[in-house]
């Protein structure tokens, strides 16, 4: 049926543009020279000309930047053709139909071309290796189209693209590059993992190279310390390189106990005496425990009587590691210890979770980087996105944005701001519709907190929105009863008025249920709406910010405080929401109602070991704190205030507990792990691929959990789209369930998928990992958390990998 010998032929296709030259800038980007030094400042000339030849008109610009070539190996960056994005390309729209493939075939060519390979590189010690050179976003041109800037070079030993992109009013556009190299004759180049852990015994490996045209002897020395401590086994070295050659040395190391870095200096230096070609770096690794020390429990009280408290070192905690930290603080606005601690480790990274850390840890330069790519965050109609890489925003995110932000004082870029509040109108009014990530009657909810946060604006609420919903507030959750409260509080002209804003204050009291030092609500069963990031500790905080500087709670405003912290377990809150909420509350109550300040000394004794603190006027919100040595059997702290006033102080068990047996808590976790490339069966060495299979079993539908799942120091998990990285070996990659990652993290150390819904069930999710350094490395738990409900997790223990050379 196939004749063999027919001809065969081959149909090409081009591209033709119509109509681009009135509409291009031709830019030239010079420079004096194509190669220099590490740190030279370099003059770039760029020129701009109509297709005529004449200068562009007043007004016209450009934009510059200079990114090191081996990021753009990884990645191209398409958005600089500005000209290419302003014409918009037709596609084929001829349909042929022909009976040639009947006695001819269509001849193969085959792979005509390989994707080129990059470098990239990493005096005084090179130290500075940003990807990011310079940046300019506006650089005006002058009358005859030029301009020039100054582009510093920095320590990486690699080619830099310049790229400069001109625009002029409305319609005309060019782009223009040009290349450079830094380079010297002697480079040091490192490869040494990132992140390693507590522990890991790896081999930190080097490169040295030759780019003369003369063979070296090369003597190198290293010296790596951590901790403020020096690491053994630093020997100098002696190599010999040709002309050209690059050659790997390295060193035995094992990351060491209680160090947070380890910072490497490596000097190499040519022996001959005269013209000796020289080369320094300085590195940095990171250094996370893997048996992290953890807040296993803790408790805030108010010093007004002296005390004792009982402790003792959890049975299973690693020796030598932890104590009791004790913290004392004039005011309740000071630092929270758990919080902290909780905030500045946080791993996940929402937009939620980094706008919650940054106004939690009251980190205003975090806030001003989020906001500075809010742009990026927001979808087509002005929600905010979880993950930039979502399509659309949510509402409910939309409306915490907007309100947290104005509670804690911190501002929104005005553009932003107005899309935002935008999209909460359109939301409110019907005209955009967003689904909740659980299908339930949760619609007045969301459109309550969205007025909300609308009701911060100056302008009066339109009275009309209230009939798009059913106004019962004796029938929502009291999230919203609080949301509604503060919107009648704010909005006095708003319809009944009055009487609605009574009856909510008086739902408010009815749900209060006071336990001890606990504060309840009656409707706490049914107030966690996980899925709208919602939980009773959060309503416990906003109560706090309500009613705070309302006359008739005066009274109740230290019970309700007193209540809140009592709902800490290990010294925080249960979500990031919650605790974001809970630094602003205390803020407010401390503000309004502690202007007494301590005098005198307050002291903490556990065994031999004492911390004692002397107030002074100007302590503030200020906070001291010392952690104590676990006694070495059961012994009782005393606490002590010999003086006025009542300081509160904040104890913390902290211990470093390694988990030994999998734990389910809603969750229950699996992890098996299969050869994919294997270079001898059975042994792990630097190079192979592994499939790691991740099982789940969910006990209950939960939305926004996270998958997370430790890789060994130096490993990749591969999939993540970039240059070099192979798609085959990702492609039997499985996803068993009905659950679709929201956003998957592959960064150092970790894998993370995000799932916005997982319905009760097993799912399986699966990545690639390529280990590209030996050694012996531990391993934390892999861990399966529902993010705004964390009591639901389940952790399954990693036992260390071994790769070999």
């Amino acid at each position: 049926m196939v004749d063999l010998a027919k001809p065969s032929f081959r149909m090409g296709l081009a591209e033709v543009r119509v109509g681009w030259t009135a509409h291009e800038l031709a830019v030239k980007v010079t420079t004096p020279s194509d190669t220099f030094r590490t740190r030279d400042k370099v003059p770039v000339t760029i020129a701009v000309r109509r297709p005529d030849g004449s200068a562009p008109p007043a007004g016209s610009e450009i934009a510059l930047a200079a990114v090191d070539e081996g990021l753009l190996e990884l990645l191209p960056n398409t958005s600089w053709k500005l000209l290419d994005a302003m014409m918009a390309r037709r596609g084929e729209e001829v349909d042929t139909s022909t009976a040639q493939m009947q006695v001819i075939g269509k001849r193969h060519f085959g792979r005509k071309a390989v994707a080129p390979g990059g470098g990239g590189g990493r005096s005084p010690s090179r130290e500075l290796f940003d990807t990011l050179l310079v940046w300019k976003a506006r650089v005006p041109l002058d009358d005859g189209g030029n301009a020039t800037v100054e582009v510093p070079l920095n320590d990486s030993l690699t080619s830099f693209r310049i790229v400069a992109v001109a625009s002029s009013g409305a319609g005309l556009f060019g782009t223009g590059e040009a290349t450079i190299r830094s380079t010297q004759d002697l480079m040091l180049l490192a490869g040494v993992p990132q992140l390693v852990r507590e522990g890991d015994r790896y081999r930190a490996a080097f490169t040295v190279r030759n780019a003369s045209p003369r063979p070296f002897e090369v003597a190198i020395t290293a010296r790596a310390t951590a901790a403020g401590r020096a690491l053994p086994g630093m020997e100098p070295q002696q190599l010999s390189l040709a002309a050209g050659e690059a050659r790997e040395f390295g060193y035995e190391v094992v990351a060491p106990a209680g160090a947070t870095s380890i910072a490497w200096q490596l000097d190499a230096v040519e022996t001959a005496p005269s013209t000796a070609a020289r080369d320094a770096l300085k590195v940095s690794q990171r250094v996370a425990p893997a048996v992290p020390e953890r807040t296993y429990q803790a408790t805030i009280l108010q010093l007004t009587a002296p005390q004792s408290v009982p402790v003792e070192r959890p049975a299973d905690a690693i020796p030598g590691r932890g104590g009791l930290n004790v913290q004392v603080q004039a005011r309740l606005a000071g630092e929270l210890p758990g919080v902290n601690e909780y905030l500045s480790r946080y791993p996940f990274t929402c937009f939620e979770q980094k706008a919650s850390v940054a106004i939690g840890l009251r980190d205003k330069l975090r806030w001003g980087a989020l906001m500075a790519a809010l742009p990026d965050y927001l979808d087509r109609d002005g929600f905010v996105k979880y993950w930039s890489l979502m399509r659309d925003g949510d509402d409910v995110l939309t409306s915490y944005v907007l309100s947290i932000a104005h509670e804690a004082g911190y501002a929104i870029p005005e553009r932003e701001r107005q899309r935002m509040e935008q999209a909460l109108v359109a939301f409110i009014e019907g005209r955009v519709l967003r689904n909740s990530a659980l299908p339930t009657a949760d619609l007045a909810i969301r459109k309550v907190a969205a007025l909300e946060a609308l009701s911060r604006k100056q302008e009066p609420l339109n009275p009309k929105w209230l009939d798009t919903f059913q106004v019962d507030p004796n029938l929502w959750p009291t999230s919203a009863v609080i949301d509604w409260y503060l919107v009648l509080k704010r909005q006095p002209k708003l319809p009944l008025h009055d009487a609605r804003m009574r009856a909510a204050e008086q739902i408010l009291r009815s749900r209060l249920n006071f336990q001890g030092t606990t504060m309840g609500f009656s409707t706490e069963k049914t107030d966690a709406l996980w899925w709208l990031m919602v939980s009773a500790d959060a309503n416990a905080n906003k109560l706090i910010l309500a009613m705070n500087d309302v006359a008739g709670w005066r009274e109740d405003m230290p019970r309700i405080v007193r209540g809140s912290i009592g709902r800490m377990q290990r010294g925080r809150w249960n979500t990031t929401v919650a605790n974001a909420w809970g630094v602003l509350a205390l803020e407010k109550f401390s503000a309004r109602f502690e202007a007494t300040m301590p005098t005198g000394t307050t002291s903490a004794k556990l065994g031999d070991a004492t911390f004692v603190h002397a107030w002074k006027p100007d302590d503030g919100l200020k906070t001291y704190a010392q952690r104590l040595a676990w006694p070495e059997s059961r012994a009782d702290l005393a606490l002590a205030q010999d003086g006025s006033g009542a300081p509160w102080v904040t104890l913390s068990s902290i211990a470093a507990i390694p988990l030994k047996d999998p734990v389910s808590s809603g969750y229950r976790v699996t992890r098996t792990i299969a050869p994919i490339r294997q270079q001898t069966p059975g042994t792990w060495r630097r190079g192979d691929v592994a499939r790691v299979t991740l099982a789940v079993e969910a006990q209950a539908d939960m939305a926004w959990v996270v998958v997370d799942d430790a890789l060994p120091a130096g490993g990749t998990a591969l999939g993540r789209g970039l240059g070099g990285e192979s798609t085959i070996v990702t492609a039997g990659e499985q996803r068993i369930g009905t659950v679709f990652p929201a956003f998957e993290e592959r960064v150092s150390g970790a894998f993370r998928a995000y799932y916005r819904y997982v319905p009760k069930g097993r799912f399986v999710v699966e990545y690639t990992l390529r280990l590209d350094n030996p050694g012996t490395f531990g391993l934390p738990a892999t861990r399966v958390e529902a993010m705004y409900a964390p009591e639901m997790f389940g952790e399954f223990p990693a036992p260390p990998w071994t790769v070999q050379p």
